[in-house]
């Protein structure tokens, strides 16, 4: 029986040496990651203990090996500002390497760095302060995702970056300072699985050449606030996995061609800030799981198409500032149940604005200023819960600005209320009508200029603690500027020239009152 006892602790006693064994970090690679802890300014790392394995951030296989370097967000510096290439290059077996969100420098363009990593599946560098080119290819044709974005790298992309990269599905090098083209490279029959690709935020000019279609996997395509021009290429609608494409503030020019038809599964279009022309695709309504419409700030012509009210998931629909037009009492918004922001400022649109708006209950911001429609403000708009922006400025006169603002102070969320050349020549409500006011709460933003109003400033504004922006210039206001003006806590802006008032604003104010004044325009 004795036997036996002895016998089963030297059985869990060797087991527990197999064990140790059997997690022990190599000891050259120990090394190597001593000496980038060496190369750290900032904090330390408390990388003490015998087994490295047991590290913070550090994880190995059975065998000792190191596969995974995880420190993102940890405050890490380098002293004298080099990447410590050569300690990485030593951990052969690298799969995982992230040290994303820190303040690390130096150049990438390091070949013993790239080249020795042949085992690495995910790259994550971004947000640090990395400089220079990027290598002449990717490190492993086993790497799946490179995150570089948000430093301070530049120079093209090389063609021959891609080479390996069959299993890559992420690739971002969005906010820093590449120029040249966007690689024609980077979609191949061998790199199929690429799912995400983001340039963003840099330099890149030239066209967008053919073969975003290759990519028959691809989900994201980000390349906004670059100097891109030309047209989108056709092929691109071949990828009819694409939920985004956002490639707002560029040069873009040409039409939107019907081939966007293809791409069933798109949630996001954003083209704004370009240069498109032409009329809008007849078909966009086959789009149905669109949510976001960002056409604004282009050349587009014509209507909006009917199909697009079958876009029943839209969160978002921007088509301001272009040269759009026809009959918007046409559209029957009542589909878009989930619409939040409409935006169709600055166009050719005429008729009445349809009362199916205020079927989209969750509807925050109304944007349709510099139009030729007929506005009228009806009590549906209380069913609005959440309206907090309303611009219907620069349209046909409103009428009745008494039972407007009546119906409007109900609005108990609206923040910015712009209803500039309206109710012309009409009278400023004050008096009985609105001894009762309580109204307005949340404004931050009041612009009734432009209006040729008459009668006096009114004294519900008095009322509005929040405002910070009061805009009533180009009327026929008379009387005094009333000193409780001076007394509204949150007010930044006045702008009441051209005006029939008397007083003297500045002394009624006084300095201990209107010292936060940031724009006074009394002329």
């Amino acid at each position: 029986m004795a036997n036996a006892f002895l016998f089963l602790l030297l059985l869990i006693f060797s087991s527990n040496i197999i064990f140790e064994n059997i997690h022990a970090c190599n000891q050259s690679e120990r090394s190597s990651l001593l000496f980038l802890a060496l190369t750290l300014s900032t904090p330390q790392l408390n990388w003490t203990s015998a087994d490295c394995c047991n590290w913070e951030g550090i994880t190995c296989t059975r065998d000792g090996w190191v596969t995974h370097l995880q420190l993102p967000s940890k405050g890490l510096k380098l002293k004298g500002g080099i990447f410590p290439s050569s300690s990485l290059a030593n951990l052969i077996h690298l799969t995982h390497l992230n040290l994303s969100h820190n303040s690390l420098s130096g150049s990438l363009d390091q070949t013993e760095f790239f080249l020795s990593l042949n085992y690495l599946e995910i790259l994550d560098l971004s947000y640090n302060l990395l400089f220079g080119v990027l290598p002449s290819s990717l490190p492993s044709s086993h790497i799946r995702m490179v995150d570089l974005s948000s430093n301070r790298l530049h120079g093209a992309v090389p063609p021959s970056f891609f080479q390996q990269s069959w299993n890559l599905t992420s690739f971002n090098v969005s906010n820093n300072t590449f120029s040249g083209p966007i690689p024609s490279s980077i979609c191949r029959p061998s790199s199929s699985s690429l799912r995400h690709l983001d340039f963003s935020f840099n330099n890149f000019s030239g066209s967008i050449s053919s073969g975003l279609g290759k990519c028959s996997k691809l989900q994201v395509f980000r390349a906004g606030h670059n100097y891109l021009s030309g047209s989108l290429p056709e092929d691109t609608f071949n990828s009819t996995t694409l939920e985004e494409i956002s490639l707002p503030l560029n040069s873009l020019n040409g039409s939107a061609s019907d081939g966007i038809a293809k791409l069933t599964n798109l949630t996001i279009l954003d083209l704004s800030y370009n240069q498109l022309s032409a009329v809008l695709p007849l078909h966009l309504g086959k789009l149905s799981k669109l949510k976001h419409i960002l056409l604004d700030l282009n050349y587009l012509e014509g209507s909006l198409p009917l199909s697009l009210m079958n876009c029943t998931n839209l969160v978002e629909l921007r088509m301001g500032t272009n040269n759009l037009g026809g009959d918007i009492s046409m559209l029957n918004f009542s589909k878009l149940s989930q619409l939040s922001k409409l935006d169709l400022r600055k166009n050719n649109f005429s008729g009445i604005l349809p009362r199916s708006i205020y079927s989209c209950k969750f509807l925050k911001a109304i944007r349709v200023s510099y139009n030729n429609l007929e506005v009228q403000i009806q009590p549906e708009i209380l069913s609005l819960k959440s309206l907090s922006f309303l611009s219907l400025s620069m349209n046909k006169r409103l009428t009745n600005m008494k039972e407007a603002m009546r119906i409007l102070m109900g609005c108990k969320r609206l923040a910015v209320l712009s209803l500039a050349s309206s109710f012309l020549g009409e009278e400023m409500p004050n008096g009985v009508e609105m001894a009762a006011f309580n109204g307005f709460q949340n404004l931050l933003i009041l612009d009734l200029s432009l209006c040729n109003l008459s009668g006096i400033i009114p004294s519900w504004l008095s009322k509005l603690k929040k405002l910070q922006v009061l805009d009533l210039n180009h009327n026929r206001i008379t009387g005094s500027i009333p000193s409780w003006i001076g007394t509204l806590p949150s007010l930044r802006s006045i702008s009441m020239e051209f005006n029939l008032l008397s007083g003297n604003f500045q002394r009624k104010c006084g300095h201990s009152l209107c010292w936060y004044l940031k724009k006074l325009q009394l002329k």
